[in-house]
């Protein structure tokens, strides 16, 4: 039934109005490739706000990057007849982007965000500049956008700049109809002529308003928030296979003791880590044993992990809020007739969200780490050293440890919060940023260690299992056993472990490990 939703959602063009955007339509959109489009009302306010726009500059009214300057060069006065130059200024001056570009997902997510905000009808912006976005994305039309440059003030201006850059047939393009593969560069404007698209003349208000916004911290973050909450579901069910294996209690998961203490995440996590090992009869058979308690990476699992998933739960919060919401500046109030000049451009809510997404990560893979070492560490389990099958002449999962434990160190590093960190800019009018970009590309590494890190664990957890066959864990946790049996044999000697670890963490970013946990 799901996937019958599902599908016919799919075959729906979504209408932008920039008002109820959700992730899964994000995910749709950006991973699936479903089309879009400028809903009625977006049409209708838009051009509201837009006559008001063309009726102050008649007035020759004093408006912000309309008949100013941009940034610190808002004193100086701009004459209505170069108001269309201003714009096109603008968008050229600003694509100073540097580094690998975004991924096509990370763009598709830039367009369909920047269509989206627009679409809300408060910058005072023709439909044609929305509907060219929504264009884009349905002929899969991805600009080149350089991944570094933006200090998150004015929002992602170089990003956005390089976006803007195609729109009016300048900067080079890919056309992609596979959205897992760039496809060669072109030149924009051929691109979009090939697709019978005509090329922006900007107008009055236009440049400012398409390079102004959050869009590509906020591409960067719904895409990572999606594989974080994942990486969560997926720390309980290795968390589940390491506690079996190195026979610890699973009496610290007791629903009564997470009710004196009842944090949202803490009582998830709890009740997935009991479920997933029912029916263990590694349990069975060591209970009653003289161990109290277990250590704290196993013992603590659902006060670690839970508070993981309620950093996660803040982040998605704020991250749907931004999703809906007009980044642009000035702002235009057709019931008030008023264009507003303020600071709603500013990353520091995203980028403070991804911050946490990163340190809750570094902590998931800091615990799951330390599982790890547990099971591989002859001093602290009763399994074989390294779980080698001949200690000595063989490793086992020695340098697999190593692994994770340098992922985690290195996630410790990035965890530290680009959001506290600030450098003036633009003659120091904007002398407070936040640093979102930085935030999201951090974030990005951090997500991709981690979810290594749970492979690693994964695969200690299943060659320890295998040791103590003809035992065998909870009905759920098999389950789980069997999804990594099924990229990585069992080990009979030793081998190159590389090609294991990739694949198990394919499977951990695809969400096999998550979708057990939807099972009854």
């Amino acid at each position: 039934m799901g996937n019958r939703k599902s599908a016919i959602r799919m075959a729906r063009t979504l209408l932008l109005n920039g008002r109820n955007l959700t992730r899964g339509d994000f995910a749709d959109v950006v991973l699936g490739g479903r089309r879009v489009g400028l809903h009625p009302d977006a049409r209708r306010a838009m051009l509201a706000s837009r006559r008001i726009v063309e009726r102050m500059i008649r007035e020759k009214r004093v408006v912000y990057a309309v008949t100013t300057g941009v940034g610190s060069l808002s004193t100086e006065h701009i004459d209505p007849a170069q108001a269309r130059q201003l714009q096109l200024n603008v968008v050229r001056s600003h694509c100073c982007g540097v580094g690998e570009p975004l991924t096509i997902p990370e763009t598709r997510g830039l367009l369909l965000l920047r269509a989206n905000t627009l679409a809300a009808g408060l910058s005072g912006i023709r439909p044609l500049v929305a509907e060219l976005l929504c264009a884009m994305l349905n002929h899969r039309l991805h600009p080149l956008v350089p991944s570094r440059g933006s200090v998150g003030a004015s929002g992602d201006l170089a990003p956005l700049a390089h976006v803007a850059l195609t729109l009016i047939g300048e900067g080079e393009v890919t056309v992609d109809a596979d959205l897992r593969k760039r496809a060669r560069p072109q030149p924009a404007a051929a691109a979009l002529k090939r697709a019978g698209l005509q090329p922006l003349s900007l107008q009055a208000k236009e440049g400012i308003s398409l390079v102004n916004g959050t869009q590509a911290m906020l591409s960067l973050g719904l895409l990572a928030l999606a594989q974080a909450v994942a990486l969560a579901d997926t720390a309980d069910v290795a968390g589940a296979l390491s506690l079996d294996a190195l026979r610890g209690s699973p009496v610290a998961f007791d629903e009564r003791l997470q009710r004196a203490r009842p944090h949202p995440g803490q009582i998830e996590s709890a009740r997935n880590l009991e479920r997933l090992n029912r029916g263990s009869t590694i349990r069975e058979s060591h209970r009653g044993c003289g161990r109290v308690q277990d250590a704290y990476s196993l013992r603590c699992m659902p006060q670690v992990h839970g508070a993981v998933r309620d950093a996660l739960a803040f982040a998605r919060r704020t991250l749907e809020i931004e999703m809906n919401s007009a980044t642009d500046n000035p702002l235009v109030f057709t019931n008030e007739g008023e264009v507003l000049s303020g600071g709603n451009f500013h990353g520091e809510p995203v980028a403070t969200a991804l911050d946490v997404i990163a340190i809750a990560l570094t902590q998931l893979g800091g615990i799951s780490e330390r599982r790890t070492d547990r099971m591989v560490n002859p001093l602290t389990s009763d399994l074989p050293p390294f779980l080698a099958g001949a200690p000595g002449i063989e490793s086992g999962l020695m340098l697999a440890q190593v692994t994770a434990a340098a992922l985690a160190s290195e996630n410790k590093i990035l965890a530290h919060p680009a959001s506290v960190d600030s450098i003036p800019t633009s003659g120091n009018k904007e002398d407070y940023v936040s640093m979102g970009m930085a935030s999201a590309l951090k974030l990005k590494q951090v997500v991709a260690n981690t979810a290594s890190i749970l492979a690693i664990e994964l695969l200690a957890a299943t060659h320890a299992l295998d040791r103590l066959a003809p035992l065998r864990t909870g009905t759920l946790a098999e389950k789980a056993r069997l999804i990594v049996r099924r990229a990585a044999q069992p080990l009979s000697e030793d081998r190159p472990h590389a090609p294991d670890i990739t694949r198990v963490t394919e499977q951990v970013l695809r969400g096999d490990y998550q979708a057990l946990l939807s099972e009854g």
